[in-house]
């Protein structure tokens, strides 16, 4: 399982939509917005090629300023290798 940490930096009149975009993409997670349109996101996936492609679709959304990776962790998923 990867595991990444996401700064992402928005136009505040876009947070709204910003923060709907990015939650309706399957292994993101929104933990945090400020009014400044700053949120903090979470990618999880099976694989690193996913996480780069996540990555690349949140600093694709409309309304993103930019999104800076900030951590990033590998864990073997027990189940496989039970």
């Amino acid at each position: 399982m990867n595991i990444s940490s996401v700064l992402v930096h928005a136009v505040p009149r876009a947070l709204p939509e910003v923060q709907a975009a990015l939650s309706a993409l399957a292994g993101v997670e929104v933990h945090a917005a400020t009014e400044e349109g700053r949120l903090i996101v979470t990618i999880e996936t099976d694989s690193l090629q996913r996480s780069s492609e996540l990555f690349t679709l949140i600093n694709q959304q409309p309304g993103v300023l930019s999104a800076s990776m900030v951590y990033h962790q590998f864990e073997p998923d027990p189940d496989k290798e039970a």
